[in-house]
């Protein structure tokens, strides 16, 4: 029996599956990841800093990079692929306890995922947040004020810096996800971990959390991750073409 066919067997025979992806689902829909061969940052560390807290709030030129990145983001036109609708399977078979995602683009919500089992840890791109005074507001609009001409477009309640509701390096992330995320690994009997590189923390404790608590642990991914040996399956190859195959 091929690995394929054992972890395909695992999610049928599953009552609650957590899915926790990465970039790599992502990339197959026009968003490149930032650690991979590929990565936005691999080929650009310089554009690290624009996802920095201390260097986005204390240099103007850093937001102004930031605001024009944002403008040109591909994740803007990008559309689900068969892994994001894949995830959206397991919710029809009624096996999807959560996606716990580390992506910041919003494709599983839209493939149809319902949003109350979406937790975002690392936020989303398609709001902004005023770092003084806290204000939300979608994205849309300050990128609107960006096109008309303002470069680094201030909070217009309080004057305070502007930031895509996501979580940068230096920032904390939100206590109530990091917390349902680490109840979901703890709850499900199996967790896919999917497109990511499980370098980064506090996410990526999510496998061991999981393979503590009994649950199988299958990773489809195109690179080593360092928890591949702690996994019960390891997949390698396009997620669109991975994750339709087992979840059947």
């Amino acid at each position: 029996m091929s690995d394929v066919d054992a972890v395909k067997r695992w999610v049928g025979a599953a009552r609650e599956i957590v899915v926790l992806s990465g970039a790599g689902i992502s990339t197959d829909s026009g968003i490149p990841d930032f650690r991979g061969p590929n990565g936005v940052w691999t080929k650009n560390p310089a554009a690290e800093k624009t996802a920095t807290l201390q260097y986005y709030l204390g240099d103007p030129e850093v937001r102004k990079l930031s605001w024009r990145n944002r403008l040109e983001s591909p994740a803007w036109s990008a559309e689900p692929n068969a892994g994001h609708r894949a995830v959206v399977d397991l919710e029809r078979q009624g096996k999807l306890l959560a996606v716990v995602t580390q992506n910041i683009d919003e494709l599983h919500q839209v493939a149809g995922t319902s949003p109350g089992l979406v937790i975002e840890l690392h936020g989303t791109m398609r709001h902004v947040k005023c770092m003084s005074c806290g204000e939300r507001a979608p994205m849309e609009r300050a990128l609107e004020r960006v096109r008309a001409g303002e470069d680094d477009p201030p909070c217009r309640s309080c004057g305070g810096i502007l930031k895509s509701a996501t979580i940068s390096f230096g920032e904390n992330l939100v206590a109530d996800d990091l917390a349902r995320a680490e109840q979901v690994a703890r709850q499900c009997d199996l967790l896919l971990a999917v497109g990511t590189s499980l370098g980064v923390y506090p996410a990526a404790a999510i496998v061991p959390i999981a393979a503590d608590a009994g649950a199988r642990v299958v990773i489809v991914n195109g690179e080593p991750t360092p928890y591949d040996d702690m996994a019960d399956a390891v997949l390698r190859g396009s997620i669109s073409d991975v994750l339709p195959a087992v979840v059947g």
